[in-house]
């Protein structure tokens, strides 16, 4: 947490969670870093995270994700480390998240 009391890093790597990402993680809106890798999270990443728009890392690697990468992540312009790797992920990568330096 910050010194105001916002959330700024949730990590829960690691701990045989199951069920989906939750959308409503989306109401952190001081949130810079989501860490959930390594965990048994089915269903697709939520396109409302493209609403933390303080999100400068997100690792959601080495679940059970599926569905396509949402294009909304483009708008997450301070996001530096998108790690979706070993997931059921299908499709392409949007172009959209060309546009993230």
């Amino acid at each position: 947490c910050s010194a105001n009391g916002n959330v700024t890093v949730l990590a829960m790597n690691h701990n045989e969670l199951t069920g989906t990402v939750p959308p409503q993680l989306s109401s952190l809106s001081k949130l810079e870093s989501l860490s959930l890798y390594e965990n048994s999270l089915s269903g697709t990443v939520p396109p409302q995270l493209s609403s933390l728009s303080k999100l400068h890392s997100l690792y959601l690697s080495q679940n059970w994700l599926s569905g396509t990468v949402p294009p909304q992540l483009s708008s997450l312009s301070e996001l530096v480390f998108l790690l979706l790797s070993h997931n059921s992920l299908s499709g392409t990568v949007p172009p959209q998240l060309s546009s993230l330096s």
